[in-house]
């Protein structure tokens, strides 16, 4: 899927750190990739702080609404949709591993029928409540790791490898694909890249990295004011931004940043 900004959950209070400062410090840059366990944590509570208000990103497998942005059902970990084709990838390699007392099984019929739209058609009104209950069950919890990973964060870390990118453009990467999708259209990963590419070479290329991830950050934000959903881009310009002005490229803790004016920190 595509996680969406109007994903709004209230927030928990001890996930909300109001006295923390937007401003990072500098900093050694880091050599670790976003493959590293303690990075890769960093950045699934990042996103998590994005699309559900919350640093407890393991809290949100159950997670699943229809936020009517025009892809029906939003769910899990990363906001995979019925209209978009992951939240079926999810639930039939879920069916695969767990053929038999499944409670999403009698469901696949109806993804397969709504993907590529906002309906409900043969979802309603048994679905939320199955993907809910699902949630209590590991293998479908490994079932949603693994297709984040095949889909979104895997392709994303590697093309920012190829382009030369330490974790903090790993992560920027990351982020743009489960928003936008993988795909080469403009308002997918694939054309916010290109955008960014015309602007500014990556440093595989012989260009500097504050620069390049200048562009690819300013491409990101002009792709997320053209769709409504999207059009609060603070995900982007009161975190990402505020790493990269700190030279904070290692996406380094302590971490401080703000989404949607709630204010959250990581201090190790």
């Amino acid at each position: 899927m595509l996680l969406t900004a109007a994903a709004l959950v209230l927030v928990r209070a001890s996930d909300r750190t109001p006295s923390a400062s937007l401003a990072a410090p500098q900093r050694r840059v880091g050599k670790a990739h976003l493959t590293a366990p303690a990075k890769k944590e960093i950045a699934m509570k990042l996103v998590s702080s994005a699309e559900n208000s919350s640093l407890n990103w393991r809290a949100q497998y159950g997670y699943v609404e229809d936020i009517r942005d025009g892809r029906g059902y939003t769910g899990g970990i990363v906001g995979f949709t019925s209209g978009t084709g992951d939240m079926l990838a999810v639930v039939a390699r879920y069916v695969a591993a767990r053929p038999r007392n499944n409670g999403l099984a009698r469901f696949l019929p109806a993804l397969r029928r709504v993907n590529g739209t906002a309906s409900h058609a043969g979802l309603d009104p048994g679905f939320p409540a199955a993907w809910r209950a699902a949630a209590a069950d590991p293998v479908f919890r490994v079932a949603q790791d693994a297709e984040r990973d095949r889909v979104y964060f895997n392709p994303a870390v590697g093309q920012a490898k190829k382009d030369g990118l330490r974790a903090l453009g790993q992560f920027a990467y990351y982020d743009a694909m489960v928003m936008h999708g993988p795909g080469p259209d403009p308002a997918g990963f694939g054309g916010i890249r290109a955008a960014a590419v015309r602007r500014a070479k990556p440093p595989a290329q012989g260009g500097g990295e504050v620069a390049y991830l200048t562009a690819f950050l300013n491409a990101r934000t002009a792709a997320m004011r053209r769709e409504p959903a999207h059009r609060d881009t603070s995900r982007v310009d009161t975190a990402q931004r505020v790493f990269l002005k700190a030279g904070n490229l290692g996406l380094n803790p302590p971490l401080r940043w703000s989404v949607y004016g709630d204010r959250y920190m990581i201090a190790k």
